[in-house]
């Protein structure tokens, strides 16, 4: 109901007309589920502070305000439900570069509105252009009954969590449009995600895994993919992930660089990721925003020495300091650490839950829900948990094992101190992350934090015994990274080409062929609307 809510009225009516309270009063639940979450915390003003710097050929100028550009009505709307006062850094040079159809490669800080700066001139876009070719093959393969669906845009993101959490953002910012947004991830049923996209779908939110799965059983065709987004790309583009992308994107139907416009956003883009995204950008923009980490102001780090066996008694001193009722998110390494650590925690009193890649979908949306209302205040988690994912109010990430990666450190100290509200991070070291020492202290120093001096002392010796250091120069300046091609052989600034690029051969073989379509989008009694004509009509008049 939330996306064909006010279709069939005129444009600007909804804005305008608030005589007609039965209609308002029916989108009261609707507006409450979307738009109750609070977006901005008390350092927000401060973001003004952070520095940005955006590199490429023919920049577009950024904005300081969303009136600066058009997004048109229904976006504009649903920023001011959102009750976004105005653009984070990320977006104030994300938005005008999506919207200028350029390509682009953001690393900006966690918790700094990367979402809306991909989601809002996109669906602005989609809004003005409408479904363009994907219109006439819905028609042609309704012929035939076939369900398969041509989403205008994918959003590919590497955990569940994190999929939906874009999926409940693209909800909020198509409020009041016929542009239907879906999920699918892996985990949870099929089937259920299958009925779900049959209803029409077109922005799509996918893991990999699951998109992949979807695509061999034809349900979802990319030949009309117009945009292409990897959230947390790093990880994206990692080992793990690189074959599923690159069958997503190279070996099936989906339109080539050039053609499509893909952006990927990232806190952390190490320079073999930029080397290797250049297989799927063309001529992009690399924006590079803020400290990592978040800012410096907004999130307290302490490091502090315990050794492995006073872990479990240290902890329960922290969160006797913190309050019972603050929100505390404490990672571990393992799943087994995970699970063990929250017996412990239970049988010592605490209201307690725990989130890791072997339990069931359903326990980690309810874990995360009794998380999230406060009925259990601490969660233990694993890697899972530190991409991306967006939960208010967190006081306090412990990193009661800390990474092997400087990377996923950043992240996960991001679950705190989000979009201005202030937080604390305090990790656990001891001889076993003598690996990560050189990267940690650049990251307090940078950050402008207490540094312990055995830190100081421990650092120095590691600097002295270790050959290869080339890691920890990777967040010079305060930025997640630096455009390397500012310093490659001839300080090209512009594209590169690619590592062999992707067949054409065959792509668009397909189009037009199979799937039915957007659902009941284009008929009479489903939206009403004629859009067979060239002006087409997003709105739903």
């Amino acid at each position: 109901a939330y996306s064909n809510f006010g279709n069939n009225r005129g444009k600007s009516a909804f804005f305008n007309d608030r005589g007609n309270d039965s209609l308002v009063v029916s989108a009261l639940p609707v507006l409450n589920e979307l738009f109750s979450a609070s977006n901005t915390g008390i350092n927000f003003e401060k973001y003004d502070d952070i520095p940005v710097e955006a590199t490429g050929q023919n920049c577009p100028h950024h904005i300081e305000n969303f009136q600066d550009v058009d997004m048109g009505e229904i976006v504009m709307g649903n920023i001011g439900l959102s009750r976004y006062t105005r653009p984070t850094p990320v977006q104030k040079y994300a938005i005008p570069i999506v919207k200028s159809k350029r390509d682009l490669m953001a690393c900006a800080q966690t918790g700094s509105g990367k979402t809306a700066a991909f989601l809002l001139p996109i669906l602005s876009q989609i809004y003005c252009e409408g479904p363009g070719e994907a219109l006439n093959a819905a028609k042609e393969n309704g012929k035939y009954g076939r369900r398969k669906q041509y989403p205008i845009s994918l959003v590919l993101a590497p955990t569940r969590e994190l999929a939906l959490q874009i999926y409940d953002e693209a909800r909020k910012f198509s409020y009041r449009s016929r542009v239907r947004p879906c999920v699918v991830y892996g985990g949870a049923d099929i089937g259920q995600q299958i009925r779900d996209l049959e209803r029409g779908c077109h922005l799509l939110v996918a893991t990999p895994g699951r998109l992949v799965d979807m695509i061999e059983r034809g349900k979802i065709g990319l030949d009309y993919c117009n945009y292409l987004v990897l959230d947390e790309a790093d990880r994206m583009l990692d080992m793990g992930f690189e074959p599923q992308i690159r069958r997503i994107v190279e070996q099936d139907t989906m339109p080539h660089k050039g053609i499509r416009q893909t952006m990927m956003f990232s806190a952390t883009f190490p320079k073999e990721i930029q080397i290797l995204a250049r297989d799927f950008l063309e001529e992009y923009i690399f924006l590079a925003v803020g400290r990592v980490g978040s800012t410096s102001e907004n999130i307290t780090q302490k490091v502090v020495w315990v050794e492995e066996s006073d872990k479990r008694s240290f902890l329960l001193d922290l969160l006797s300091a913190t309050g019972k009722d603050s929100l505390t998110l404490v990672f571990v390494e393992t799943k087994k650490g995970a699970d063990a650590l929250e017996d412990f925690l239970y049988r010592e009193g605490y209201a307690c839950t725990s989130i890791h890649g072997d339990r069931s979908q359903r326990d980690r949306e309810e874990a995360l829900s009794q998380f999230r209302s406060g009925k259990c205040p601490i969660l233990v988690a694993t890697a899972v948990a530190a991409r991306g994912l967006d939960i208010s109010n967190v006081k306090h990430v412990i990193n009661f094992d800390l990474p092997s990666d400087i990377e996923e450190y950043v992240h996960r100290i991001g679950r705190t101190g989000r979009v201005g509200n202030l937080g604390l991070a305090t990790s656990f070291f001891n001889d076993k992350n003598g690996n990560i020492t050189k990267d940690l202290l650049d990251i307090l120093v940078e950050a402008k934090q207490e540094v312990p001096s055995w830190l100081e002392s421990l650092a120095y010796e590691h600097q002295h015994k270790s050959s290869n250091r080339g890691r920890s120069k990777r967040f010079s300046g305060g930025f997640g990274a630096r455009d390397y091609r500012q310093t490659a052989a001839g300080g090209n600034a512009g594209g590169f080409g690619g590592r062999g690029g992707r067949n054409q051969a065959g792509h668009g073989g397909n189009r037009g062929f199979g799937g039915g379509g957007f659902g009941n989008f284009y008929t009479s009694d489903g939206y009403g609307g004629n859009y067979s004509h060239s002006q087409v009509d997003w709105w739903g008049n």
